[in-house]
């Protein structure tokens, strides 16, 4: 048998409905046994600008790198950032010694 799901209720402002989903179990109102992937093609990511300093060296070697795969060494950046971000994201924290010595006090 079917589970009958609660209506979503019309909500006067953004605030009030996220405040309703933090306390809502979704389940009771949504049906996820029917949900689709959705595609949002013009969705564009909001990209902040930055400023850093490096050696010259290591930038000569970015470019080096960037020019053997055919990109532009700012999207070689881009890459690298990533990745390193996806592996420390689904590593378990790690602090330094000093780091730890002071949460165990």
């Amino acid at each position: 048998m079917k589970k009958k799901h609660k209506r979503i209720p019309k909500f006067k402002n953004e605030a009030v409905e996220r405040k309703f989903w933090e306390e809502a179990d979704s389940s009771e109102y949504i049906d996820f046994s029917k949900l689709q992937k959705a595609s949002f093609p013009n969705l564009r990511l909001s990209d902040k600008r930055i400023t850093m300093r490096i050696p010259g060296s290591m930038l000569d070697r970015l470019k080096v790198i960037a020019h053997r795969r055919d990109i532009p060494y700012q999207s070689l950046i881009k890459q690298m950032l990533h990745e390193q971000i996806t592996i420390e994201d689904s590593s378990p924290v790690r602090y330094s010694k000093k780091r730890r010595k002071s949460l165990r006090e």
